[in-house]
């Protein structure tokens, strides 16, 4: 039986790995791609994000992420997915921005049954080129320049995303710091996550025998690398939005704490469907059209450290009187 090719889609909060599935499902390459995703959170927002046609969209949002929860989780819709009817050509595992690939990667070795049907095909690890200095700064091997290190290191293809937004000379800066993390992984420049895929499916990339060879005890080896000071506040909201307030909210929000928000996301309920994305200081809305038959609802996921659950209740649920608010947050 030919083994059914999977990568493992990781990178840092806010890095762009959605926009990225987006760009691959919608791309003309005929494959039939079933996408894994996990959020760091307990309201589901990628899911909503992402542009689904024909393509099987499994969510894993339980408020933690791949490296966090038990393997037989990822194990059990890997089986899943073999039972159903219609086949995939090819598998995308979405991790949460702040999962370790390596307990990802070890799934398709520590199973029997997974290890037949499966092949990890390549890890492919995107990089903000906008805010990896700072976040690589912040601690070499603990907290979040630990797991943006990791996350690097243990690339196959490294997709430096977000070039739009810097000088020519930072990309030449950034490349040889990545270089300096990880010195065999080819480097894709992009922005918006707009690669040839031929440089990130089927390549083949993933190479047990040298993984097995940097580290004997990789397969071995259940620890992770995960920062416990980040959290996740998450707010929904039932009544609509007025925009201005809300925006008028999020301005003073950023100005204040933007340093220690390192992602949030939304959908939220204006006038119209409307997607918020932000990374500390720099957001952008989107339209995403009517509400249809659906009831209009606001989520928005907040990721960041010394988040106030209660202050940012307070003051989001302002932008519209009489909005029933309900939170919760996970660390």
């Amino acid at each position: 039986m030919t083994k059914i090719p999977v990568t493992v889609l990781t990178g840092f909060l806010g890095s762009g790995k959605t926009t990225l599935v987006n760009h691959i499902l919608t791309a003309n390459h005929g494959h039939r791609i079933a996408v894994i995703e996990n959020e760091f959170g307990d309201i589901p927002i990628d899911n909503a994000l992402v542009l689904g046609g024909d393509e099987k969209i499994i969510e894993m949002s339980n408020g933690c992420c791949l490296c966090c929860t038990a393997r037989t989780d990822l194990i059990e819709i890997l089986q899943s997915l073999l039972r159903r009817r219609e086949r995939f050509d090819r598998i995308l595992i979405e991790t949460s921005g702040m999962a370790d690939p390596n307990p990802v990667a070890q799934t398709f070795f520590v199973d029997d049954e997974v290890s037949a049907a499966f092949a990890l095909d390549a890890i492919v690890t995107l990089v903000d080129a906008r805010h990896v200095g700072s976040h690589l700064e912040e601690g070499e091997h603990d907290g979040v320049g630990g797991q943006v290190s990791n996350q690097i290191a243990f690339a196959d293809r490294i997709v430096l995303n977000k070039i739009d937004l810097v000088t020519e000379p930072e990309i030449e800066e950034l490349r040889a710091r990545l270089r300096s993390v990880n010195a065999t992984a080819d480097i894709i420049p992009s922005s918006y996550g707009d690669v040839d895929l031929d440089d990130l499916l089927g390549i083949n990339a993933f190479d047990l025998n040298r993984t097995v060879a940097a580290d004997p005890d990789w397969l071995e080896d259940e620890s992770h690398h995960h920062d416990p000071t980040l959290e996740s506040v998450s707010l929904e909201l039932g009544c609509p939005l007025d925009r201005a307030a809300f925006e008028q909210w999020l301005t003073a929000l950023l100005a204040e704490r933007g340093d220690d928000l390192y992602r949030f996301k939304g959908i939220l309920a204006f006038d119209r469907r409307t997607v918020l994305q932000g990374v500390h200081r720099m957001y952008e809305l989107t339209d995403a059209g009517e509400w249809g038959a659906a009831p209009p609802v606001s989520k928005l996921v907040l990721i960041g450290r010394n988040l106030d659950r209660a202050e940012l209740t307070d003051t989001v649920s302002r932008c519209h009187a009489g909005a029933a608010v309900t939170s919760s947050s996970t660390s």
